[in-house]
């Protein structure tokens, strides 16, 4: 009878408060700046802008590894990830556009 009791009190001093809280809670509104980054220009730009910017910014593809060792291969990986880990809507032939862009502007 009394645990019974403590449980029901906990209850109304728990549904009292969420509703107190709740009636005072507000939204919060985030102003946030303009993308200010876009994929560079090239062959196959608007393909990648297209698809890759539906989930993220330029910069992403931007700050990915430089160099010899990150060429078409790593970018086929990347693509490749992005739609079969990610479920990226990309066709096939999308896929081949996209790998050459990034492998081309972004070495």
């Amino acid at each position: 009878m009394r645990i019974q009791l403590i449980t029901r009190a906990a209850a109304l001093v728990a549904t009292t408060l969420t509703v107190a809280l709740g009636a005072q809670a507000r939204p919060v509104v985030y102003q946030l700046p303009e993308d200010a980054a876009d994929f560079k220009p090239g062959p196959g730009a608007e393909v990648a802008r297209a698809h890759c910017l539906a989930c993220h910014s330029a910069d992403y593809v931007s700050t990915q590894p430089r160099g010899p060792l990150f060429g078409r291969d790593f970018w086929r990986g990347v693509v490749s990830k992005m739609i079969k880990v990610h479920g990226a809507p990309i066709e096939p032939g999308e896929a081949d556009v996209i790998v050459d862009y990034l492998a081309n502007t972004y070495r």
